[in-house]
């Protein structure tokens, strides 16, 4: 098994990327001698320099600090629901395919009812009730993520639970627990691994789509898609502050992809 969970070269690049930029995040909080909010309006749209290594945006606020405190609110909420998504529909999936007909079929019912609906309108009508809720973004991309868990797992169990090898774990008197640990997991653990490294980088891009109309996280809060809002005006006079959110979001979601790729 260890074997089958061997990382790829582009696995390890997209690994090291994104470890790079949780590095930045958390030396960034922890030792910049700004704060995200902190403005000097004798100091607006500084180029980068000894003082302010990335700059200062239109109200002179340090963009290191800004952008350390952005990409860690990416991390934060790609974590959270991944974990909240990934447990519920792994869950459900292997119920589902695993239970009575009856749960399999209602299941079913609710996942179509969901897919029916445009998950990026689910997000943004649930984020348009609460703008600038953190809890309410996390709860809204939770629940349009985890229907792709439930969908690929269950198809996955209902495939293993008719094999020769399950059904003679079961013949012999193996619990259930054993039996999804011996069987079913090892079968769909590369596929939730691939699905949650998709889920971060979706994650994070729709909580920065959501910062382009001003539902997402609100000022004076640093959140990449929303910087990039705030920054496009100043784009002829500091074009070095509106690449800055623009290629982060671009590396978290390469690396993100790159870590999603096949295993060996």
């Amino acid at each position: 098994m260890m074997n089958s969970m061997t990382l790829t070269k582009s696995q390890k690049i997209g690994g090291i990327l994104l470890l790079i930029l949780l590095s930045f995040a958390i030396s960034g909080d922890l030792f910049s001698s700004y704060s995200i909010s902190q403005q000097d309006l004798n100091a607006i749209l500084e180029p980068p320099n000894g003082e302010h290594w990335l700059g200062t945006d239109h109200f002179g606020r340090s963009m290191l600090a800004r952008m350390a405190h952005a990409i860690g609110v990416s991390f934060v909420l790609g974590l959270f629901c991944v974990i909240t998504a990934a447990t519920i529909g792994t869950f459900l999936g292997v119920w589902a395919a695993w239970g009575s007909k009856r749960l399999d079929n209602i299941m079913g019912i609710l996942v179509n009812i969901l897919l029916a609906l445009p998950g990026l309108v689910i997000v943004l009508l649930l984020a348009a009730i609460v703008p600038g809720s953190f809890l309410m973004l996390y709860f809204a991309i939770s629940l349009v993520q985890w229907v792709e868990y439930f969908r690929v797992v269950r198809a996955i169990t209902q495939t293993v639970i008719q094999s020769p090898a399950l059904q003679s774990s079961q013949i012999m008197g193996f619990g259930r627990w054993y039996q999804f640990k011996r069987h079913i997991w090892p079968s769909i653990a590369p596929a939730v691994f691939t699905l949650a490294a998709f889920g971060c980088a979706n994650a994070i891009l729709t909580m920065a789509s959501l910062g382009f109309i001003y539902v997402g996280i609100q000022p004076p809060l640093a959140e990449l898609g929303l910087m990039t809002v705030e920054l496009f005006p100043f784009y002829s006079e500091a074009p070095w502050l509106l690449v800055q959110p623009l290629l982060v979001m671009a590396l978290m979601v390469l690396g993100f992809h790159l870590l999603a790729g096949k295993q060996k």
